[in-house]
């Protein structure tokens, strides 16, 4: 189904599974190389479609309060602000595993929430992203090419 739309299907594809829905865009990537999508095109697609998704994640936590993590959570502020001194100078590292199946979407979301430098956190989101789906592009080409 994601195929048939082609690039834009590629794209919505990735951007969702950069969200908190659950769903794998590399197999989307995988269908649209074996349908002979252009290699550069498809992988820059999903790679823009998973970081904005994981940007969109980023954002919805920079819109909490801790006054509501506080309040709901029952985490205290200080609490809070220690984790942000302890992510601070760490986000681009923390931000190249937003990729990661379960556990990247609450990264980016707390990265957000933390107030974390977000030029650092969308470079090291870009970048972590990116190399997941090159692996995974080589990877489906290969197995193409032997088929």
């Amino acid at each position: 189904m994601w195929t048939d739309l082609g690039y834009l299907g590629l794209f919505l594809a990735s951007f969702l599974a950069a969200t908190v829905i659950p769903f794998s865009s590399e197999f989307v990537l995988s269908g649209m190389l074996a349908a002979g999508g252009d290699p550069v095109l498809s992988l820059i697609t999903a790679t823009t479609g998973n970081w904005l998704g994981g940007l969109t994640s980023y954002y919805i936590g920079w819109l909490g309060k801790y006054e509501w993590i506080e309040k709901y959570l029952r985490i205290p502020k200080s609490k809070l602000e220690k984790w942000h001194d302890k992510v601070s100078g760490r986000e681009w590292w923390i931000a190249l595993f937003c990729w990661l199946p379960g556990i990247g979407d609450i990264l980016a979301v707390m990265l957000g929430l933390l107030k974390s430098n977000f030029w650092l956190s969308a470079t090291g989101m870009l970048v972590g992203k990116a190399l997941r789906y090159v692996v995974w592009s080589l990877l489906t080409l290969e197995v193409i090419s032997n088929i």
